[in-house]
């Protein structure tokens, strides 16, 4: 692991997307909430929260975050014949938090997959990439005068 015990512990939060590309007609029944496997996008969400709380346990030398706030939206993108997947992970920390982010996306876009496997056997999980990472500068300690 990288030593980040000297770093301020500031505001951290981080961005993430990724597709499943589906079928149209695997697309149709995506928009109807009805899949083999039940409905797909609350069952997403959820493996995609519990997999951020859980990525310095399925990723080797990544440090264990106290998390404030896993968001994750699920769609449909009709355009693209895909279902995007969006994650923000925000933590108040010694480093950032895009691989908490980036766990969340995979594990909704695995979580997607499996639970579409039955009626789509071309789906691709595509372009899962890091969007956005910011962290707050840290307080200013203020002198009395």
């Amino acid at each position: 692991m990288v030593d980040v015990g000297t770093k301020k512990i500031v505001a951290r939060r981080a961005r993430a997307e990724g597709l499943v590309r589906i079928g149209r007609e695997t697309l149709k029944l995506v928009e109807a909430g009805a899949g083999p496997k039940g409905e797909i996008f609350n069952t997403a969400r959820l493996a995609a929260i519990s997999a951020a709380k859980r990525t310095s346990d399925l990723i080797p030398l990544c440090h264990p975050l106290p998390l404030s706030l896993v968001e994750v939206d699920i769609r449909p993108d009709p355009k693209r014949s895909a279902v995007r997947i969006t994650a923000e992970a925000r933590a108040e920390a010694r480093t950032g938090v895009e691989m908490e982010a980036l766990t969340a996306v995979a594990a909704a876009a695995l979580t997607v997959y499996d639970m579409l496997k039955a009626v789509d056997g071309g789906m691709e999980i595509i372009s899962i990439r890091l969007l956005e990472k910011r962290k707050s500068r840290p307080a200013r300690s203020r002198r009395k005068p």
